[in-house]
């Protein structure tokens, strides 16, 4: 797991542990802390400690699979959730990120946004570049042509209130932000509010997530639910199933749970 501090990997984890634990396993956990180094010594740990598959979350800095490939060359299950490898034909279980951006940015703009911001991480991830073209697609299909100076690298609350100012200070300025997560969004709800502007009369924002901080903001975020929990359950089944026999190992089982848009103060 990438950083357990985040809602959506300890909801992820939790969705793992129940379906484990009714089918009779135990779980051990790491984080990577995003780092690759840190991920490949925690393979390494996992295969010399003969566990009987991974289930793992690709670090952000991670650019070679060496320690993915040596798992699989040993015959252990490996299940990918979030973000993938794409160098690898492996096992996985996403949200359909592409299909969550568009109905979020498709929102934004039938509540009257035409000047909508996205903050993402980078284009190396495949959730990323699923969440953005996304946002781009519904952008094209509205008839609005996507603009480079309203997309910004940013992916936490801190860098989010560090940016947002000079954003709004565009001519025109952005009257949405669409963003990677509800972190994010929330650092841009602070920033904006902090200037003077209006949520949502003057800027609307939507987040990705879900978490439990999303209702604890004023007012509340309208955010992309990534349902957690049931990625867990998807991706111990898929591991348990390869374990026991049920699914074959050569069998590369790819599993999409959907998303829903929850709308609330943050937007119109």
């Amino acid at each position: 797991i990438p950083q357990l501090n985040h809602y959506y990997f300890s909801s992820i984890l939790s969705g793992i542990e129940e379906e484990a634990s009714v089918r009779g396993y135990r779980i051990l956990v790491a984080q990577s802390n995003e780092k690759y180094e840190r991920e490949a010594a925690i393979c390494q740990s996992f295969y010399e400690n003969k566990v009987c598959g991974v289930i793992v979350s690709q670090a952000k800095d991670t650019q070679k699979y060496d320690h993915f490939t040596k798992l699989m060359e040993h015959g252990l299950p490996l299940v990918f959730y979030d973000r993938i490898c794409t160098g690898l034909n492996a096992c996985r279980v996403v949200v359909d990120d592409y299909l969550g951006a568009y109905t979020a940015v498709n929102h934004l703009i039938g509540t009257g946004c035409r000047h909508i911001a996205f903050y993402g991480t980078s284009m190396k991830l495949e959730i990323s570049k699923n969440r953005y073209n996304g946002y781009r697609d519904a952008l094209l299909k509205n008839g609005i042509e996507p603009d480079d100076s309203l997309i910004r690298y940013c992916d936490n609350r801190a860098a989010a209130e560090a940016i947002t100012p000079d954003m709004l200070a565009l001519d025109p300025p952005p009257d949405a932000f669409f963003a990677v997560n509800d972190d994010t969004a929330i650092g841009i709800l602070y920033s904006v509010k902090n200037l003077g502007f209006r949520v949502p009369e003057d800027v609307s924002i939507c987040g990705f997530t879900n978490g439990e901080r999303a209702i604890a903001c004023d007012p509340m975020l309208t955010t992309v639910e990534q349902r957690g929990k049931r990625v867990g359950e998807e991706a111990a089944n898929i591991l348990i199933g390869q374990v026991e026999g049920s699914i074959p190992m050569d069998k590369v089982e790819k599993r999409i749970v959907r998303t829903r848009l929850i709308i609330r103060g943050t937007t119109h």
